[in-house]
């Protein structure tokens, strides 16, 4: 009897870890089939950066470049400024950069740690405004802008980083409200005040919130074609994404030339998360879990 009895546990916890098996190598496959198809139209724009201008669009598809024609990325950085355009992209990311993480970080400090009437009621008016769509404010906020002078100029693109971003704000409230408030309590016993509560206690354990917020704000920033075309007019202003927008014309596109130059773009962009994955990843997981 007593044989039996150790047999059947046995038996079960085998099961059990063949199935838990099984269940894992079917989220990786699907996870392989699934990063497999994302990464289809990223391998057309790197190879079709090689090839020529006739074969990007045979029938049947060629996936391999017959020549190589490593040409392309030459001319296409002779055809526009690429120095003074990513010049350009870069001045306004990094402001924008440095707004958001001050802006928002300190907005959420306040929504997180202090206490003060109507601080819920606020907080929801701020993640109302995540609601409203763009478009319907973008015309009022051009009039804005030209009415100031601030037609042609970086100001438009940079200025408002600086006044916080709600869904920025939510995700560092969120992983503020998972820091003890026993750190901040001990803090102030040694006499820090609000601000160096803010600045030595939370900001450095907020590392993988604010290396998500980064992210995210310089993927908008790089990548923004919509608000550098609103705003800015002298040719040697452009950004990148303006830039790319040359090599298409009225009548025809120089597509070799364009996924050229698209690639060299989207360069900054790997290497950013690649560097900062594992805090971006541990940033939206933790972020998520308390209300």
């Amino acid at each position: 009897m007593s044989v039996i009895t150790r047999t059947l546990p046995t038996k079960s916890r085998r099961e059990g870890a063949a199935l838990k098996k099984m269940w894992r190598a079917a989220a990786y496959f699907t996870l392989i089939v699934g990063s497999i198809i994302s990464l289809i139209p990223f391998l057309w724009m790197l190879t079709s950066s090689f090839k020529d201008a006739s074969k990007i669009f045979v029938d049947p598809p060629q996936w391999w470049p017959d020549p190589w024609l490593w040409s392309n990325y030459t001319k296409a950085f002779a055809k526009m400024p690429f120095a003074l355009y990513t010049w350009n992209t870069v001045k306004i990311t990094a402001v924008c950069l440095v707004g958001q993480l001050l802006s928002c970080s300190l907005v959420a400090f306040g929504f997180a740690r202090m206490r003060f009437p109507g601080r819920d009621v606020l907080f929801i008016l701020l993640l109302s405004t995540m609601m409203l769509p763009a478009q319907v404010t973008m015309i009022p906020v051009f009039k804005i802008w030209a009415t100031l002078g601030a037609y042609d100029t970086f100001i438009p693109l940079t200025v408002p980083a600086f006044f916080a971003s709600a869904f920025f704000v939510f995700l560092l409230r969120q992983y503020f409200m998972t820091i003890p408030h026993e750190m901040d309590e001990a803090a102030r016993i040694d006499g820090a005040s609000t601000w160096q509560v803010y600045w030595k206690v939370l900001l450095p354990q907020a590392r993988p919130a604010l290396a998500t917020v980064a992210i995210f704000s310089f993927m908008a920033h790089w990548n923004d074609f919509l608000g550098p075309l609103i705003y800015l007019s002298t040719p040697a202003r452009r950004t990148l994404a303006l830039g790319l927008y040359a090599f298409q014309g009225q009548y025809s596109t120089d597509w070799n030339y364009l996924m050229a130059a698209s690639t060299v773009t989207m360069l900054p962009l790997l290497v950013l998360f690649f560097v900062g994955q594992r805090y971006f990843i541990q940033g939206v997981v933790i972020s998520g879990v308390k209300g």
